[in-house]
C-alpha cells in the first residue's frame, strides 16, 4: 500500500500531524487507532533544524505506511 494521497505535500509538522491522523483512521480498531494516534508525536517538538524536520517528516510517513501495510496484511 502506498502512502495516503497528499503525503508528498507534507512539509510542516502540523501537516504531518493531520496526515498521521488520517492514517490512524485507516486502522482496523479504535484501540489500535488510539495507540498510534498519540504515539511519540511530541518527542521531536523542540526540533528547529529544517533539514532534521524534513528527515523526521519523511521517516514518519514511511513508518505510517509500514503500519498501514502491517494491519492490511493481517485482515
Amino acid at each position: 500500500m502506498a502512502p495516503l494521497p497528499g503525503a508528498e505535500l507534507v512539509q510542516r509538522p502540523l501537516q504531518l500531524y493531520r496526515y498521521l491522523l488520517r492514517c490512524c483512521r485507516q486502522l482496523p480498531t479504535k484501540g489500535i487507532q488510539e495507540h498510534y494516534k498519540h504515539a511519540n508525536f511530541l518527542v521531536h517538538a523542540d526540533e528547529d533544524d529544517p533539514e532534521r524536520i524534513r528527515q523526521i517528516i519523511q521517516r514518519a510517513i514511511e513508518d505510517a505506511d509500514w503500519i498501514l501495510n502491517k494491519y492490511k496484511k493481517q485482515n
